[in-house]
């Protein structure tokens, strides 16, 4: 990666999702950057089935073939067992654990009221709950750490999405009920994270990229086509969301907590979550049949 460096050198970063898309291009990255490499991806499809280990295993061999170091898991992080599993690797394969990146996801698509409760579950149970088993494993173990010697620089990036984000995403919403939710949950979960693991050195941050990925064109985004014109910039190209990912895994980003970064070909962003645009206070309880006016007024200050 241009301009890398040794960003991240001698650190471990576990990056999960890591076989295809942006977790590939994430983990080629961090490798070039310098760091040691957990590279865990179940090799599923967009919408979760059909698993094949060999994926992380071919993004791991193309990390050793250019020097540098990397290990393969097929763990399924969506629990407490595997991401568990997933930290151990980590330490008994290079003796410490630095950073993790949450990038696993599936796609299971279609309007809410054709959603089946078996795909709502299982975007919730690969987004939210994969989050947040690979941050709970990963504190856990900092924790124990932080109290012998004090807090160190580690770091967790997750992923969530604009679309789940933004009032007027750049891509439509509708029709992807169980990915948006879960995708906003991340977003709320990574501010609760910061709140309880700064005091250990964790500075958790995320990422709402847009990229060309087998999961966004599963997901129906426009404009994701390569540059017609050779040679042009492809705005679309994973590989540009990565460098912002090194440098959140880095010790450069001491003291950058709790931040969502909007990443999309050359741009980047920072989103800030809901506000009250409007109020009004009564000073005593409401009264239901007294909400019209109320409310046409809030309305009329939001604009």
């Amino acid at each position: 990666m241009a301009g890398a460096g040794g960003l991240c050198e001698g650190r471990v970063v576990v990056v999960t999702g890591a076989g295809r898309g942006l977790g590939r291009s994430h983990a080629l990255a961090l490798s070039a950057a310098g760091a040691r490499l957990v590279v865990n991806d179940l090799g599923v499809e967009p919408d979760g089935t059909r698993p094949d280990p060999e994926i992380a295993w071919r993004v791991a061999e193309v990390i050793r073939q250019a020097g540098g170091e990397a290990i393969e898991s097929s763990e399924d992080v969506a629990c407490w067992e595997g991401a568990g599993q997933l930290v151990e690797t980590a330490l008994s394969s290079f003796g410490r654990l630095d950073a993790i990146v949450n990038n696993a996801g599936v796609s299971r698509g279609g309007l809410l009221v054709n959603l089946a409760e078996a795909d709502l579950d299982e975007v919730v149970r690969v987004h939210l709950k994969g989050h947040a088993a690979m941050a709970a494993q990963a504190a856990a173990h900092w924790r124990r750490l932080a109290a012998d010697d004090g807090p160190s620089d580690w770091r967790i990036v997750n992923t969530t999405s604009p679309m789940a984000l933004l009032a007027s995403p750049p891509h439509g919403r509708s029709g992807h009920a169980a990915y948006v939710a879960a995708k906003a949950a991340v977003a709320a979960l990574t501010l609760t994270e910061a709140d309880e693991l700064s005091r250990y050195g964790v500075m958790v941050n995320a990422i709402a990229p847009v990229a060309r990925t087998r999961l966004t064109e599963a997901l129906g985004y426009e404009d994701l086509a390569q540059p017609v014109t050779p040679g042009a910039f492809d705005a679309m190209d994973p590989d540009n969301v990565s460098p912002l990912v090194c440098w959140l895994c880095s010790v450069r980003s001491r003291g950058v907590n709790g931040r969502v970064f909007e990443v999309e070909g050359g741009r980047l962003g920072l989103l800030e979550g809901w506000r009250r645009v409007a109020s009004h206070e009564g000073g005593g309880r409401l009264v239901a049949g007294e909400l019209d006016g109320i409310v046409e007024r809030l309305l009329s200050e939001a604009g």
